[in-house]
């Protein structure tokens, strides 16, 4: 039975901390690219498409914990419910530290190698399912296919195999939490993967249908078949979905104040009442690319308390929001506002507030507006309500 007080019903460790030197790219292996992309980053994303809430553990070498970091936040994670820490000499230490920052309350437990970058991510929901119902460890596999045979050192064959007991196992595999420790805690030696860890301290172990994408990237080799795959020459197209957001912001009037609205100044209106200018279509705009890109919201990211922000103007606010989203990896499709309010009549200056906008986000910018029919607080005329949608798509990552 799930908890239901986790916080994250499950936990994925991600081991990233190998130092990959058959595949000679120069940098350890989980952040090699592939085809433009680090390993890693492939990785990691395929978690955002599990079901259910998340907390993901990324292991690396201690030099590379921040561009870990980093590269979580472009995969679209969000940075509450990850914790990048610092691997160990092996493997097998690695994920003993992963262990560490596990959520305590979840009930499932992933490992999984970042070096199997293209695994889908109904193979994790799949690993997720038969732990909850078996209670073992679990193991996706595909069967064997080429002919085993049985070599001495000398290489003369000294039979064969049958491969209809055989599979090949694959990552994630998957663990009730609590065992998982207990296993770790018990078993003395090295193993070769999770598995046989779990089994050599008496658990029982069960496999469920792997994915041909789910492949180790070990040599060049496949790395060249991992790119291949990308781009739409091998088994299937991994395509790059944009990401959309939603951003809603609300601001009484204020007899007092002078009208900024959309990044533009309104002479001759009632303006609005802020810690800042009360810019609405501006934060609702913010609020909705931070959305889009896992980055928070404009309370979480700016707050009320930053001095520097009081009166400051919409312009001021995007332009923090657009440079947040480029070291994100993210740059901006577009955006579409929509406007609550009997007045100003935004129609007047629809054109230059959607030249204005798009100049501030580098995309288009389209503004439309509407009233409420006299009911609520917009409808008695006590303020302006924004409601913003926005479109961003992901910036090939480059690793420094």
């Amino acid at each position: 039975m799930v908890d239901t007080r986790a916080r994250h019903p499950v936990s994925v460790i991600v081991v990233a901390a190998g130092s990959g030197t058959r595949l000679g790219a120069g940098v350890p292996k989980a952040f090699a690219e592939v085809a433009g992309e680090p390993m890693l980053t492939r990785a990691l994303r395929a978690i955002t498409g599990m079901r259910g809430e998340v907390r993901t553990v990324v292991v690396v070498p201690t030099q590379l914990l921040q561009t870990a970091a980093d590269f979580a936040l472009r995969a679209g994670l969000d940075r509450d419910s990850v914790a990048v820490v610092e691997g160990g000499a092996t493997r097998q230490a690695s994920v003993a530290a992963g262990l560490s920052a596990v959520d305590p309350a979840s009930d499932v437990v992933l490992v999984h190698d970042a070096a199997r970058a293209l695994t889908p991510a109904a193979v994790f929901d799949r690993v997720v399912a038969e732990v909850r119902a078996s209670g073992a460890g679990v193991v996706p596999a595909l069967p064997v296919i080429d002919t085993i045979k049985r070599v001495d050192a000398g290489g003369r064959v000294l039979g064969q195999v049958d491969r209809s007991q055989l599979a090949a196992a694959q990552t994630p595999q998957g663990f009730p939490l609590m065992p998982l420790i207990d296993a770790y805690s018990a078993v003395d030696g090295e193993h070769t993967d999770d598995a046989s860890l779990f089994a050599a301290a008496g658990r029982p172990v069960r496999t469920v249908q792997g994915d041909a994408l789910a492949f180790k990237i070990t040599t060049p080799a496949d790395l060249a078949r991992a790119e291949g795959v990308v781009a739409g020459n091998g088994e299937e197209r991994m395509p790059e979905l944009p990401r959309t957001g939603v951003g809603i912001d609300v601001h009484a009037y204020d007899e007092a104040a002078p009208l900024w609205l959309g990044a533009l100044h309104w002479p001759g209106e009632v303006g609005l009442a802020g810690h800042s200018d009360g810019d609405a279509i501006s934060h609702a705009i913010c609020d909705a690319l931070l959305s889009a890109a896992s980055l928070g919201d404009l309370g979480s990211v700016f707050g009320t308390s930053d001095p520097a922000l009081a009166g400051a103007h919409g312009d001021v606010f995007i332009g923090r929001t657009i440079a947040l989203l480029a070291d994100a990896g993210f740059r901006v499709g577009n955006v579409a506002v929509q406007v609550v309010a009997r007045h100003p009549r935004v129609g007047t200056r629809r054109e230059e507030l959607q030249a204005r906008l798009g100049a501030l986000v580098g995309a288009p910018v389209s503004v439309s507006a509407t009233t409420s029919d006299g009911l609520g607080f917009t409808g008695r005329g006590e303020g302006v309500t924004a409601v913003a949608t926005a479109l961003i798509v992901r910036v090939p990552a480059v690793l420094d």
